[in-house]
């Protein structure tokens, strides 16, 4: 019987994914652990491995595709011994699988069968200058609209010649067909571009031509979801607090100066923000109450310090975590995140490297931000935000003298992390900024 390849779910909250490339082409031989296919979710781009052996018999979904759904058919394996043209044909294919092919191909001939004087719901497919249907993705009829594109006119790659985004941006490469402008009513006004009721409050407010619409990719629909959903849920608690680095920046010199070296450079090379992700996990291990999350029947209270570190890629930003940071050495750090950063702005980041952690890291001191609040990101509790270092006047014993400086700002959720909870967190990170031996013994 031939062997469904489905859409895999890569994370607890993943609907649909795209299918960025095929590893694999028809008539393959394959083996459980193989590589089939990279999947881009809105955070990363995954591999997804085999767990049987066969032959290809057919891609169902071409490289490319956008917004397949889990659970949907994308491949079709012949098991060992199983004629490869009849699996193919799907006349092997398990009853689910079948239900839901014959739903697909009934779904056009049920459209066909409408009567004329319908009007045209908003999903329709864009008529054919032959008058036959064209198939085409919803993201891909705006894209042609935008461009002036006749739709009709594009060659469709998706399944079932359907017409999808990639399609639309080779044929606008190529100078594909325009559309003639519909003619307008004398009555009614010309259609604007495809916008929401929110889209109109806002869009009311700037001149005809003066801007352009760049639809919202996955990844920055999630961080407005998220961010959202943290600010309307979670009573965010802000504790500020001044820290010296002069210690700290010469036990870091002291440090790099002191690696070893591998294969011609040195085994490490400790940034600032590597000693700021160890002195956080101190703190918590040192203030466990502060260790925490919330939910609605229970304070759960973690028993190692994972702390994310909130990296910027293209279009957002995702957070790989550094798991039982408090147990690991400066220089173990220091390589993890380098390796973590490196494949976060690949988007090659596992799930389990960037969901859960206890607390996170956000430093715009690189930047030259001097103070600011970063939104607590749940089911965390806390985050930290790192300000610039900078050289500012301190009074000592009476005296003026220079020193490095940097805030750093704790927002915590309120429900589990009261003002003195929070203080007693950060007056230990502090003790560790400025008293960085701590963190080696």
């Amino acid at each position: 019987m031939p062997i469904n390849i489905t859409m895999p779910a890569l994370s607890p909250t993943m609907e649909e994914g795209n299918l960025a490339k095929w590893l694999v082409k028809e008539g393959d031989k394959v083996s459980s652990g193989d590589v089939l296919c990279e999947i881009e979710t809105d955070k990363a781009t995954m591999e997804v491995e085999s767990v049987d052996e066969g032959t290809v018999a057919k891609l169902v979904v071409p490289a490319g595709t956008e917004g397949v759904k889990v659970n949907a058919l994308i491949a079709i394996l012949a098991a060992d011994g199983e004629d490869v043209a009849a699996a193919a044909s799907g006349s092997g294919a398990a009853p689910a699988a079948k239900a839901e092919a014959a739903k697909t191909e009934a779904a056009p001939a049920k459209a066909e069968a409408a009567p004329a004087a319908a009007p045209a719901p908003v999903a329709a497919q864009a008529p054919a200058a032959s008058g036959t249907r064209t198939f085409s993705s919803p993201l891909a009829r705006r894209l042609a609209k935008e461009a002036g594109l006749d739709i009709s006119v594009v060659s469709g790659t998706g399944p079932h010649g359907r017409v999808v985004k990639k399609d639309v941006e080779t044929a606008v490469a190529g100078g594909g067909a325009k559309a003639a402008p519909a003619a307008v009513p004398a009555t009614a006004a010309a259609p604007a571009l495809p916008k929401g009721a929110s889209d109109e409050a806002v869009l009311k407010n700037f001149a005809e031509g003066s801007y352009e619409l760049v639809p919202h990719d996955g990844m920055r629909k999630v961080i407005a979801k998220r961010l959202q959903e943290s600010k309307q849920t979670i009573p965010h608690f802000y504790v500020s607090v001044d820290c010296e680095l002069d210690a700290l920046l010469a036990l870091r010199a002291q440090l790099n100066a002191a690696s070893p070296e591998k294969d011609g450079k040195p085994a490490y090379k400790l940034s600032v923000n590597d000693m700021v992700i160890k002195a956080l996990a101190l703190a918590l291990r040192d203030v466990p109450d502060a260790n925490v999350s919330w939910t609605e029947t229970n304070m759960v209270k973690h028993k190692h310090a994972d702390v994310g570190v909130a990296v910027s890629i293209p279009g957002g930003l995702i957070t790989p975590i550094v798991r039982s940071a408090e147990l690991k050495s400066l220089s173990a750090i220091s390589n993890e995140m380098k390796d973590l950063g490196a494949r976060a702005k690949s988007r090659k980041l596992k799930p389990e490297e960037f969901q859960g952690g206890t607390t996170a890291v956000s430093n715009m001191g690189m930047m030259g931000v001097k103070n600011f609040a970063a939104v607590v990101n749940p089911p965390h509790a806390t985050i930290l935000a790192i300000g610039a270092g900078e050289e500012r006047v301190v009074v000592k014993k009476g005296q003026m003298v220079v020193a490095n400086v940097m805030t750093v700002t704790l927002s915590t959720d309120h429900r589990a992390v009261d003002g003195a909870l929070g203080a007693e967190l950060l007056g230990a990170f502090k003790r560790y900024i400025e008293n960085p031996m701590g963190m080696l013994v």
